[in-house]
């Protein structure tokens, strides 16, 4: 073979301008294609953005100003073993998960417990957009616009008693609807919880839609927590009960893995995975890799809360 010099090129085989201006959405599309190859569950696992509207939905405080990431990726690339340990598990499975009708528990240390509808929930609290960071510990992240309302409200109309220190939160249990729980993958259910200044921050929030959407199955219909500071892992999905507790509760994967998963879950790049780095992540859609931010870039709203905590002791 030999190099070409650029009278041996032909004006037929030059690039033309349009298409060499496009090249970073071809790169794009060549890249998401590529990742479907290579976990090939996650081809043709794509919902179409179908969901209903939520109404009368303002834009909340404190949200992110980075590019959104696609409806497509986030409502695709999921981490929901209830619906399948693969990343598009969940959504291939999603449709045997039935948000309605659903009612929630609010019990323990509150002065007001029930039981309530999820469409009596959201009447009751103005929903809020909020865009938000999610930060998983794969080293895989997402911004994504949730739509929900903040969980210090809900626990503020059940009264909370002097003894409440920790919410604990549970999800759903229905091997019927959730094909995940056939297997003894975890302890089911799934439990996490939060400290109640970690719950009552305004950063943390009940989600019930995203994208201006109703909440996907695979996204954790009909109700799931977003802590943004936090590992995705915290974020739990399709709540069933709200438990507020004097103790701290026992959590999913730190029963699971305690020398992996702590309780506390707070993103911080100085502290590794045991099995990988969490200095950098890969914001989904995107080739190269970013320097992971301590507390996901939240730290002005919730760094105080550890103040004098170690974090690689109480990670």
């Amino acid at each position: 073979m030999r190099p070409l010099r650029a009278p041996d090129i032909r004006s037929s085989e030059i690039t033309d301008e349009s298409v060499y201006l496009r090249r970073r959405q071809f790169l794009r599309g060549t890249l998401l294609a590529t990742s479907a190859a290579l976990v090939p569950s996650l081809a043709g696992s794509a919902p179409a953005p179908g969901e209903p509207r939520l109404e009368n939905v303002v834009q909340g405080p404190f949200g992110s100003d980075e590019e959104r990431t696609p409806y497509e990726d986030a409502a695709s690339y999921n981490n929901f073993y209830e619906l399948g340990t693969g990343k598009g598990d969940p959504a291939r499975n999603a449709h045997l998960l039935h948000p309605r009708p659903w009612e929630v528990a609010i019990e323990g240390e509150v002065g007001r417990p029930g039981t309530i509808g999820i469409d009596e929930l959201i009447r009751r609290h103005p929903l809020e957009e909020r865009v938000y960071r999610l930060r998983c510990v794969e080293a895989w992240s997402m911004v994504i616009p949730w739509v929900g309302f903040p969980l210090a409200d809900l626990i503020a109309r059940a009264e909370p008693t002097s003894r409440a220190k920790y919410v604990e939160f549970e999800t759903l249990v229905d091997p019927e609807q959730m094909p995940g729980q056939r297997r003894q993958v975890l302890d089911w259910p799934y439990r996490e919880g939060l400290r109640m200044d970690e719950a009552t921050n305004p950063l943390t929030i009940l989600a019930v839609g995203m994208y201006g959407k109703v909440l996907p199955g695979q996204n954790g219909a009909p109700l799931r927590l977003v802590v943004p500071w936090k590992y995705g892992f915290k974020s739990i999905k399709s709540i069933v009960t709200i438990r507020l507790r004097e103790t701290q509760p026992h959590t999913t994967w730190s029963d699971s893995a305690p020398d992996e998963y702590g309780f506390y879950a707070n993103v911080n790049p100085e502290v590794d995975h045991p099995r990988w780095s969490q200095a950098r992540e890969r914001r989904i859609g995107e080739f190269r890799k970013r320097p992971t931010l301590p507390f996901n870039g939240y730290g002005e709203q919730v760094a105080s809360l550890y103040a004098g905590m170690d974090p690689r002791t109480l990670y």
